[in-house]
């Protein structure tokens, strides 16, 4: 069994039954963004090596441990969401495939050195500090979407330097920063690909990003449909169903 803390409970990750993640409604629970970060996310299926920078509770690389084989290493700064994550991967028996480190993003290609892996996903905050309105009264919330300790252009600088040349980096986050993205993508050298836009719903503005950019690539960017989460009834989409329950 596994050890629970305070208000921590054990949800199913999605809708497989096989798999459990510890949650907490004061300290992290992951949304929907992290389910399509990891359903966009294009990794080798086999052999490599991947890595999710502010990974969580761990819930992608639990999601990708679904559809791969490949080794996968989780950062994540906030010590108790990184405890939360660590005793996840027990209780689901995938030590030998997940690796989580307590840890700075911005420290890793340090300790790992450049160009190491495959592909890189990540689910950096998305709020700049001076965007006050934003801020919650939660650190812990707090820490994960704003940038308190870590600003997008230090993500996106970790990212390029972390994947190897011709690897993958993939990313959700807000439309509104998408100029941002795009321009620091090409100064870091990673060469923007695909790009998906997700819609509450029909008629609505987006409000999430999807993104993948490879290192070193040639410009070929893509835009691909759009995703609308839900109908005009408020039910989930036909597409967002497939991707949360299985096609």
């Amino acid at each position: 069994m596994v050890e629970l803390k305070d208000d921590e409970r054990l949800d199913y990750l999605i809708a497989d039954e096989s798999m459990q993640i510890i949650q907490s409604p004061s300290v992290f629970s992951f949304s929907i963004d992290a389910v399509l970060l990891a359903d966009f996310s294009r990794i080798p299926l086999k052999r490599g090596k991947i890595l999710d920078l502010c990974t969580g509770n761990g819930v992608v690389p639990l999601l990708l441990s679904k559809r791969s084989q490949a080794h996968i290493t989780g950062v994540e700064l906030q010590s108790r969401l990184y405890d939360m994550a660590k005793r996840s991967v027990a209780f689901n028996h995938r030590e030998d495939q997940i690796n989580l480190i307590h840890g700075d993003l911005k420290d890793m290609p340090a300790r790992f050195g450049n160009n190491k892996f495959d592909a890189v996903t990540v689910n950096p905050p998305y709020f700049k500090t001076d965007n006050e309105a934003h801020h919650n009264k939660n650190d812990y919330l707090t820490i994960a979407r704003h940038e308190v300790y870590c600003t997008l252009d230090e993500v996106i600088s970790s990212c390029s330097n972390l994947v190897k040349s011709g690897g993958k980096v993939t990313m959700v986050h807000r439309p509104n920063r998408l100029v941002e993205i795009l321009t620091l993508c090409k100064r870091y050298k990673l060469e923007p690909k695909r790009m998906r836009l997700v819609y509450p719903k029909e008629g609505k503005e987006a409000n999430i990003l999807l993104i993948e950019a490879v290192r070193d690539g040639s410009p070929d960017l893509k835009i691909l449909s759009p995703l609308y989460a839900f109908d005009q009834q408020g039910n989930y989409s036909n597409e967002l169903r497939g991707i949360i329950y299985g096609n």
